[in-house]
């Protein structure tokens, strides 16, 4: 049985649009969500000086919810407010959700979402997925561009842009393939699944070199070690995802493997797209903040949301 989708909205408006990105996806799946504000006790400065912060708190949600409520009326919409330190609020809130999601930058430290604090440390100790969202994202981003004429309510009759998987080969994991081609086959759209790696044969400076030899006339040609990486990467990562093609037949799969630094191909992949799929590996640790180094440095720089799926 699906549970709720969560989503933590903190006065931001990255929180509302992570609010209205988390009721599309709620509806996509069909199940309900849950908007959750924490807040505490003490005085905080984003709340203003006439306001106590538990009234402040109660109003702010209530404002959520009205406007996730007009914008999605068939949507079954539930609130909690929470006392609590944010990071622990979040994380318990969310311990059944199907999702939690975030705005991707926020109030800063004592109040928000910012990427490298709140959004950061519940990414990293998160046992459900995270998707995090910034700012200005509406419902006509998902889609491709509406050609002229099309009204704002036919906007979500136009195609989804496609769903990017950032894969690794080494220890591929079934729940965060399985949650990008369902992510894929709900929005009806296509899946690109990237995989970037690094050889030992690239020049340190230079021009690059061709990954084919030349070989005299007639003769075949050699492939140079790159060459036959590239090759050895590609026959990977199809074997790794055969059984999932077989599994949703009606999504349509591309494969991109790339040389390079996996940060930066992964954003530079996903600069149209819908959604941003990574995985994170749990960490049996009982304190610190453990996202990886590929996730942090994505988080901070792609500008589509970005779906974070721990795994062993």
């Amino acid at each position: 049985m699906p549970h709720d989708i969560v989503v933590g909205i903190d006065g931001s408006t990255e929180g509302l649009a992570a609010a209205h990105w988390a009721a599309q996806e709620a509806q996509r799946r069909g199940t309900g969500l849950r908007v959750v504000h924490v807040w505490h006790p003490h005085p905080a400065l984003y709340v203003p000086l006439d306001s106590a912060e538990r009234d402040w708190a109660e109003q702010l949600l209530g404002e959520v919810v009205r406007s996730v409520r007009a914008a999605h009326p068939g949507l079954r919409v539930t609130d909690g407010l929470v006392c609590d330190a944010t990071v622990a609020g979040l994380l318990k809130a969310a311990a059944d959700a199907d999702l939690l999601v975030l705005g991707s930058c926020g109030l800063g430290p004592l109040g928000g979402f910012l990427t490298g604090s709140v959004s950061q440390r519940v990414v990293g100790r998160s046992t459900r997925p995270v998707v995090l969202v910034r700012a200005g994202r509406s419902a006509a981003d998902e889609h491709l561009p509406a050609t002229d004429g099309v009204a704002p309510e036919e906007i979500p009759k136009t195609p989804y842009r496609h769903v990017v998987l950032g894969l690794q080969t080494d220890r591929p994991c079934d729940e965060l393939i399985e949650f990008a081609f369902d992510a894929a086959r709900r929005r009806g759209t296509g899946l690109s699944v990237v995989h970037a790696f690094r050889t030992a044969f690239r020049p340190a400076t230079g021009p690059s070199v061709p990954l084919v030899s030349v070989a005299p006339e007639g003769s075949t040609p050699v492939p140079r070690p790159q060459a036959q990486a590239l090759a050895d990467q590609e026959s990977t990562v199809a074997g790794v995802l055969l059984p999932w093609r077989e599994k949703y037949p009606t999504v349509r799969v591309t494969e991109t493997v790339a040389e390079g630094r996996a940060a930066e191909v992964l954003v530079r992949a996903a600069q149209d797209a819908g959604l941003l799929v990574m995985g994170r590996r749990r960490v049996d640790h009982q304190v610190g903040v453990f996202t990886g180094p590929v996730t942090h440095a994505v988080l901070h720089h792609a500008g589509c949301p970005v779906a974070v799926v721990p795994h062993d």
